[in-house]
């Protein structure tokens, strides 16, 4: 299964509720933090739904992976 790197890159301040507690569910608490996951359709749903506090990248990207 591919792995997606997951990185805050706004402040979760004047959120609704719901979206602090997906960030938070994500493993991301500070901005810059970063966390690795697979690629599910669980996960995806939550991404998409903070998408616009946090930033997705191929987690394996550069590394010579086949």
């Amino acid at each position: 299964m591919a792995k997606i790197n997951v990185r805050l890159v706004r402040s979760t301040i004047g959120a609704l509720p719901q979206h602090r507690a997906t960030v938070r569910s994500l493993g991301l608490g500070k901005i810059g933090s970063v966390r690795e996951h697979d690629d599910s359709p669980a996960i995806m749903g939550m991404v998409r739904a903070v998408s616009h506090l946090v930033k997705i990248e191929e987690a394996n990207k550069g590394k010579g992976n086949k």
